[in-house]
């Protein structure tokens, strides 16, 4: 029963894994760029929510009302004065270029707010403890059920507006080919801004979840991102629903981890990304082997 109550945990810890890899993974599908902030940024978009629960007595929720657009105007300008720069010089720059941001940003916020964590837990009453119970010993968090089902919506969407509406027809053809998309009268310029904005308001959602289920500081930001670049990983890059399924895969390995040694959480993690990581490159090589193989026999 244990093993069962653990991957259920793992289920549930995957979700949160998954929406916060869902906008890394959306910006990398579209512009092939990694975002070296993205952990930072969902920290600044937890300080936000802080900030106007602490002062303003505004509800984490409705919190989101506001911090939601205003990290999409984030994202449209970080688009504008960085990553659209930095793009035309070569894909190390924008590395270096968010690289660089994420240095700035935890400084900031370190000056800003100290170095004591905060969370948004008290100001979601009982929702951050409550649960209910499924059978036997294992319980489900409501806040944890929340997470998933919001992973799932999200994901689900951002797949279907890729699939289904102008605006994801235009993303799709940019990410594929900007040069030939501009001749069919796409601005790929633009297209690239407002993913770029609609993954920044991804990361507004996976902050404001990282902030209500745990403790966050101004240098949580980098461990947040090894968490999504790992679910990325294994779950296939650029895909929604390979983004959800690497984030409860990662879950699952680090909730069973646990359950074999105290330290095995994050070890059980990195295990599994480096096992995926090395078996798509084996996959890959062998089958490329295998194409250049079969052009000789061709050829002779």
């Amino acid at each position: 029963m244990s093993i069962i109550n653990q991957v259920i945990q793992g289920l549930l810890l995957g979700g949160y894994y998954a929406l916060l890899a869902c906008g890394l993974s959306f910006m990398f599908g579209v512009m092939r760029l990694i975002n070296l902030a993205h952990g930072s940024l969902a920290v600044v978009a937890a300080y936000a929510l802080f900030v106007l629960a602490d002062r303003y007595e505004i509800n984490p929720f409705l919190g989101l009302i506001a911090v939601i657009p205003a990290m999409a105007i984030l994202g449209w300008v970080l688009h504008r004065l960085v990553l659209e720069r930095s793009a035309r010089s070569g894909a190390l720059i924008p590395l270096l270029s968010t690289f660089g941001l994420t240095g700035v940003l935890d400084n900031v916020m370190f000056q800003s707010f100290g170095a004591d964590t905060r969370s948004l837990a008290p100001y979601i009453d009982s929702l951050s403890y409550d649960s209910f119970t499924l059978w036997g010993d294992i319980s489900i968090g409501y806040l944890a059920a929340l997470n998933l089902g919001a992973s799932i919506l999200l994901l689900g969407a951002l797949s279907l507006m890729l699939k289904k509406t102008a605006l994801g027809r235009r993303i799709r053809a940019a990410s594929e080919d900007p040069d030939t998309a501009q001749l069919v009268g796409v601005n790929s310029r633009a297209t690239y801004a407002i993913a770029t904005a609609i993954s920044m308001a991804l990361v507004a959602v996976a902050g404001a979840f990282l902030a209500m289920r745990a403790t966050f500081d101004p240098y949580t930001g980098p461990m947040q991102l090894i968490f999504a670049f790992e679910a990325i990983i294994i779950g296939g890059t650029g895909s929604m629903w390979g983004t959800l399924l690497g984030g409860l895969v990662l879950g699952i390995a680090q909730s069973l981890g646990a359950l074999i040694h105290p330290q095995g959480f994050l070890i059980a993690g990195h295990v599994t990304f480096l096992l995926v990581l090395l078996l798509r490159i084996y996959v890959q090589t062998s089958f490329q082997n295998l194409l250049t193989s079969l052009r000789k026999k061709i050829v002779e």
